[in-house]
């Protein structure tokens, strides 16, 4: 229910994270049972209508896949290649990579992961690939039997929740069973993802652990930087209108993180639909708090909130879009806000300025484009 594959003992092979129902599994205790085959386990996965499809179910499956000998020789030649999933996870795995591997981020500006299904090209990339990261916590639940194939064949698949305590997991009503995947959207657990992937890449090339170390601890250092900027900036927006109001439910952890309610018009994702009687109570919460300003995302339609929008006023209560912001996927490639720090910086500027708080125009560093009201 936690991860799809543990960060192993050695690259190559995979295990499934602990879960409240699954056994731990690691290689040097009880392994995870063999399925006959990875299609006829993750098929007979899929039979069992009657209980819900976990991320700990499926990494068993995964588990019992991947082959229990790999190289652990380190890379056959630099730069090695590495897939990631999603932008979030391609970028942190460049800040540890450095100029030893070639990072290629499958998910581009403005795609939603949780509808996410690989093309050919993606399939291939990730089976041509040295090392595969993903996010986790059945984000790209639609990828599971691509995973399944690179573990089949002794490829290092590593998520990068793996150093996310269970503990800090959300759980929210109406997911019993699955984990709230957004954990980057608190930047000191996304920090804890960082460390997974120096971790990860130094079983996979030993000979270059200390690098992979550094460059983690400098990165790290950054984010601390980042986190000081989102709690100063989110404490200035006054009490009464420190309301987050947005396409689906992606900012729980930033509602933790950072002290500021949040409300999602659809569930944790995409796929859940928002019905009339939750945009009508979203409507009703609005006028009667007077927010202000809601948001849109940039991989989740509009249309929900223009909804918002439109019934608020119909109470004579008018709602303006703060902005959009960067949920699920991050912004254009080779911008500032197509990086995970340039990401946060944007949502917690557009949020803290357009509800009323102070943050410089710019952001934390200088670097967005002059766009935030």
């Amino acid at each position: 229910m936690t991860n799809t594959l543990r960060v192993s003992n050695q690259p190559g092979t995979a295990h499934h994270a602990p879960s409240r129902r699954a056994p731990s599994a690691t290689a040097q205790q009880t392994p995870t049972p063999r399925a006959p085959t990875w299609l006829g386990a993750l098929r007979a996965l899929l039979n069992r209508a009657a209980q819900p499809i976990t991320a700990a179910a499926v990494a068993i499956t995964i588990a019992a896949a991947t082959p229990q000998h790999a190289r652990a020789d380190g890379p056959a030649e630099y730069p090695y290649s590495v897939v990631a999933t999603t932008g979030m996870v391609a970028d942190i795995v460049k800040q540890v990579v450095g100029d030893k591997a070639n990072v290629q981020a499958l998910m581009g500006q403005g795609v939603d992961p949780h509808l996410y299904k690989p093309t050919r090209g993606d399939v291939a990339a990730i089976l041509q690939a040295d090392v595969v990261f993903y996010s986790g916590l059945m984000l790209e639940g639609r990828m599971t039997d691509t995973f399944v194939k690179a573990a089949r064949r002794g490829k290092p698949v590593y998520p990068v929740t793996e150093l996310v305590d269970e503990s800090f997991l959300l759980e929210p009503k109406g997911f019993a069973g699955h984990w709230d995947p957004h954990v980057w959207m608190d930047v000191q657990a996304w920090s804890r993802c960082v460390q997974a992937v120096a971790v990860a890449v130094a079983q996979f090339d030993p000979s270059h652990a200390e690098h992979y170390q550094a460059n983690a601890a400098a990165y790290r250092r950054q984010l601390e930087t980042l986190d000081a900027y989102a709690k100063r900036a989110i404490a200035s927006i006054p009490q009464e209108q420190r309301v987050l109001v947005t396409a689906h439910d992606a900012f729980n952890y930033f509602a933790r993180a950072y002290n500021i309610q949040v409300l999602g018009i659809q569930g944790i994702s995409t796929e859940s639909e928002a019905g009339l009687a939750d945009i009508r109570k979203l409507v009703d919460f609005i006028v009667q708090t007077k927010v202000k300003a809601v948001f849109v995302e940039s991989s989740v339609s509009d249309k929900n909130v223009k909804a918002l929008i439109e019934g608020a006023k119909h109470s004579e209560h008018n709602v303006t879009i703060g902005g959009e912001l960067f949920s699920d996927a991050m912004g254009p490639a080779d911008s500032y806000e197509g990086t995970y720090i340039g990401m946060i910086d944007h949502n917690v500027t557009t949020i803290t300025r357009a509800l009323g708080g102070e943050a410089p125009p710019q952001g934390m560093q200088g670097k967005l484009k002059a766009n935030h009201p």
